[in-house]
């Protein structure tokens, strides 16, 4: 592993607090590898054998049964995976693949196991994570079951626009490009394409333009008023 790669491991919040002595230990048996878009890194049902960490590129999180297949996650660096799976010593109930050329940091399931046992900072850290998980995925019910399409689009483009303004490369937030395609955006709000295409449809009163991958935001508060924003389902840090 390169030496700058450590820093951005040790800073991720299940790592931070852990011993030095057994962070090194992890990182000793670690496995850094470079995947070309399009691998499938697991199976779900597969033995959990691995801990991963997106270092570079994105990766997509899936699932499939009775010939259906739906997105449940996108994730970028730096950013953890199945560590429920890990912990457990249980299969994996996710599949995931890589969405572009990506780095992950493979870390063995045991040493994992290990390290919860005879660390009680790293222990706590996995507590937490896991307990951020858990409400990360009902506000996703929350947001499927309480929201329509057309409001579950409005609110997800008001997050890119959020996420948007954050970026150093975006000089109006107001005009930003969909960070995935739209077949994956339509899978994660639970829509088919065709449902997406009649969304943004009826999302155009409220200002919203869509030329490819571009969306541009001409009357907020209308699209506000739409969306509804609900801190308990849209604020990741309540």
């Amino acid at each position: 592993m390169r030496s700058t790669d450590l820093p951005k491991v040790r800073a991720l919040r299940l790592f931070e607090s852990m011993t030095e002595e057994r962070f090194s230990q992890l990182m000793n048996a670690a496995y850094l590898q470079t995947f070309p878009a399009q691998v499938e890194l697991i199976t779900e049902g597969q033995p959990s054998d691995f801990l991963y960490i997106v270092m570079e590129g994105s990766v997509e999180l899936f699932a499939r049964s009775n010939g259906r297949e739906t997105v449940m996650q996108m994730l970028e660096p730096v950013r953890s995976f199945i560590l429920a799976a890990v912990l457990k010593d249980a299969p994996y109930l996710m599949s995931a693949r890589t969405c572009t050329s990506s780095r992950l940091l493979m870390i063995p399931s045991e040493n994992i196991r290990n390290a919860f046992h005879d660390d009680d900072s790293f222990a706590r850290a996995i507590v937490e994570d896991l307990a951020n998980t858990y409400r990360g995925a009902i506000k996703e019910q929350k947001n499927l079951k309480l929201r329509t399409a057309v409001e579950r689009l409005a609110n997800r483009l008001l997050q890119f626009r959020e996420e948007s303004a954050k970026s150093e490369q975006n000089s109006s937030s107001d005009t930003f490009e969909l960070p995935y395609g739209k077949r994956i955006l339509a899978s994660l709000l639970g829509m088919t394409p065709e449902n997406l295409s009649r969304a943004f449809n009826t999302l155009k009163p409220y200002g919203v333009e869509v030329k490819g991958a571009k969306i541009q935001l001409t009357d907020l508060p209308a699209l506000r008023a739409l969306a509804k924003e609900n801190p308990l389902i849209d604020d990741p840090a309540t």
